[in-house]
């Protein structure tokens, strides 16, 4: 919309017909993250004039941490290149088909393995796939570290010191004590409809733990999560499914039980070996990429995180009750050094200005 005003003020300016002073933002979609702050004429000029690029569009698919991604990205992009910013919310679904048709422009945080087109579409260059986000994300069957090895400060001594993989749940079924039947142990497992639960339920016959265990279907994530929670706050022993990065995982000292090493794809669905990480992208549409190259290599393809500082972040939204925007500012300030690693000197350095003002 702006571009189409800036053509209309140099044609009236030419011929000298009168001045435009001003003109209307155009208006963005309502989303669940808050937008972000742009910088102070004062503090720090962008780099290129608003009217010179297109707006960049994220996807918000709906879960904490792309929209604290987008926020960190839509800071920058505001800041550090002078570009409007917008979000728009959907399905992984709708929010990847959007991208591919360039009513989205930006995707921070696309999990491949979701997306059974994914690989053809890079390939066909329907979408450019600029880095890696992150990709030590991991999932499988966790403790709390204190049952493996105590927690003195607690007064909690080891329940299963020899605990390690998998396999070894077999003996110590006791400490997990299926509380509504004595005869076995307990394992909390995926929610049923997910297909992470086939995986989980293929390895608990797999290792032969149906012997000694109770594969017990928390009913959702929320119970999933507070179960995890309740052990956690009295110091009782707890195995079941969980997956980073996520509030859970950042809040608690988890350890996930070693597994064989990753094979394939049968081998995994056998619940053979462990689960294999999945790197989580950033795309942009080809379209975008012509109109903003300088924002899409200098930034974007060098923009990366790690599940746990997204699980650190995550932890701070939920703990403090802040907005996107203000968890964006909030990280920069706590990891400066990432600022260096995404951007050139200048545009850090606009960075820099934009969060102290």
């Amino acid at each position: 919309m702006k571009k189409l005003f800036s053509i209309i003020l140099v044609i009236l300016m030419s011929l000298s017909l009168f001045a435009i002073t001003s003109c209307a933002d155009k208006e963005t979609p309502d989303t669940s993250a808050e937008p972000s702050a742009s910088v102070p004429a004062e503090t720090a000029e962008p780099s290129a004039e608003p009217a010179d690029l297109p707006t960049a569009i994220f996807a918000d698919a709906g879960w904490d941490s792309i929209q604290f991604h987008n926020a960190v990205m839509m800071f920058i992009a505001e800041n550090a290149y002078g570009m409007e910013t917008e979000q728009i919310s959907g399905s992984t679904a709708v929010t990847y088909e959007a991208m591919k048709s360039g009513d989205i422009t930006v995707y921070s945080e696309v999990w491949t393995d979701n997306i059974a087109s994914y690989d053809e579409d890079v390939e066909s260059g329907s979408i450019l796939e600029m880095g890696i986000n992150f990709d030590d994300d991991m999932q499988g069957l966790y403790v709390p570290r204190y049952v493996i090895e105590g927690d003195e400060e607690r007064g909690i001594e080891p329940m299963a010191p020899g605990l390690k993989t998998v396999e070894d749940l077999k003996n110590y079924a006791d400490v997990f004590a299926d509380p509504d039947d004595s005869s076995k142990g307990r394992i909390l497992g995926a929610i049923s409809g997910w297909a992470i639960d086939d995986v989980m339920r293929a390895k608990y016959e797999y290792y032969g733990l149906d012997e000694m265990y109770n594969y017990v279907d928390p009913g959702s994530d929320a119970a999933l999560a507070a179960s995890f929670a309740g052990a956690y706050e009295k110091g009782e022993a707890i195995v079941g499914y969980y997956w980073e990065p996520t509030y859970l995982t950042g809040k608690y000292d988890l350890v996930l039980l070693e597994d064989a090493e990753y094979i394939d794809d049968e081998a995994f669905l056998a619940g053979e070996t462990e689960c294999p990480a999945v790197p989580l992208t950033v795309c942009v549409n080809p379209d975008f990429y012509a109109a903003a190259p300088e924002f899409c290599d200098e930034f974007c393809a060098n923009y990366s995180t790690s599940s746990a500082l997204t699980a650190e972040v995550v932890v701070y939204i939920q703990d403090s009750g802040v907005n996107m925007t203000e968890a964006a500012i909030w990280f920069m300030q706590q990891h400066d050094e990432l600022i260096d690693e995404w951007l050139p000197a200048d545009k850090a350095e606009l960075v820099r200005a934009a969060l102290a003002a």
